[in-house]
């Protein structure tokens, strides 16, 4: 008898409900940093994925372009300052979410305020 059939079902058992449990309900609500990297992280398998990965990028790049609204022109003091050329959307998305998920002390936190410590952390600006 070959037993590797029946240790890819038990490892399947054991991580396929966590991972088909990545985005629930809550996390839409965007309460908390484990919200954000919930959804950001969401895979293919999970029901609520496309919503997720959608929700996920609006609520980044939502956050982004009002502070950079607020913060362009002479008088502006953006905490963020992309490098020429600058990632792509998808690139500065998983670079945001890699630097959230090795801070998990940040996970109890607005997810805005995260956001932002990850992109000044990443792509800070010069002091002049």
């Amino acid at each position: 008898m070959n037993p590797k059939p029946i240790l890819y079902l038990l490892l399947a058992g054991i991580f396929l409900p966590v991972l088909s449990l990545a985005a629930t309900k809550a996390d839409f609500k965007m309460k908390t940093t484990k919200n954000l990297v919930n959804l950001c992280t969401s895979t293919p398998a999970d029901p609520r994925y496309e919503e997720a990965i959608h929700f996920c990028h609006g609520y980044l790049v939502g956050a982004y372009h009002y502070h950079f609204a607020e913060n362009e022109g002479p008088d502006g003091n953006p905490l963020v300052c992309f490098p020429e050329p600058a990632p792509t959307r998808n690139e500065a998305i998983a670079r945001i979410i890699s630097w959230i998920q090795q801070h998990p002390e940040y996970d109890q936190e607005l997810p805005v305020e995260t956001e932002f410590r990850a992109m000044n952390a990443l792509w800070p600006c010069k002091k002049q």
